[in-house]
């Protein structure tokens, strides 16, 4: 059964816009998702990249056509300037990886953090909705926060950032496939190609 390494952050648009498609993809392979919540600007910090409003203009403008489009194509709603923007993804971020270590699938906890924020205008930085998605799904939100908010848990996003790095992906969502990075959610037909197929991974050099 193949494996997809699903590295990401909660507040970025990228990922809620590829969320789905991701999951249907891994669905008609039978393959595995694992989700792996990163410490973003410790990927940026080596990959120079640089948050939005520190971008020229003419990239932050483009940005900002590039997403309606995206979500057009993918039939998503999509608000391109959420209420709560900027949000800090941590705690969403860290009870993804508190519910991995749990023994849970956190992919519906993201979709509800995803679409929460960019389609209908929620603060994924509020624990009372953190709870509330989590409550919302039938676990047991208090345990989880407490999970969440331990040392461990933010270990752990730090070193599926380390990962992510070491595998070559300069931000997210990155998808790892037999050791292929896949960078962004366009790149989620190069993916499925190679599950089509079943070619060789690329590596460098």
């Amino acid at each position: 059964m193949p494996v997809i390494d699903y590295y990401f952050t909660s507040s970025s648009p990228y990922v809620y816009l590829g969320h789905e498609e991701i999951r249907s993809v891994a669905g008609r392979h039978n393959a595995t998702l694992r989700p792996l919540a990163v410490d973003l600007s410790a990927m940026w910090a080596v990959s120079g990249q640089v948050p939005v409003a520190q971008r020229p203009k003419i990239r932050q403008d483009y940005r900002l056509i590039d997403l309606q489009r995206v979500a057009e194509r993918r039939g998503l709603a999509l608000n391109v300037k959420p209420k709560f923007s900027p949000a800090d993804p941590a705690l969403a971020d860290l009870v993804a990886v508190a519910l991995v270590a749990e023994g849970q699938s956190p992919l519906d906890f993201m979709d509800r953090v995803f679409s929460g924020y960019w389609a209908r205008e929620e603060d994924m930085a509020d624990r009372l909705q953190i709870e509330a998605y989590l409550s919302e799904l039938g676990f047991d939100a208090a345990a989880i926060i407490e999970r969440a908010e331990s040392p461990e848990s933010a270990a752990a996003r730090k070193a599926n950032a380390d990962a992510a790095v070491a595998a070559s992906l300069p931000g997210v969502p990155g998808y790892v496939l037999n050791g292929e990075p896949f960078f962004g959610q366009d790149r989620i037909d190069d993916l499925e190609h190679v599950l089509d197929g079943g070619r060789a991974p690329f590596r460098v050099g």
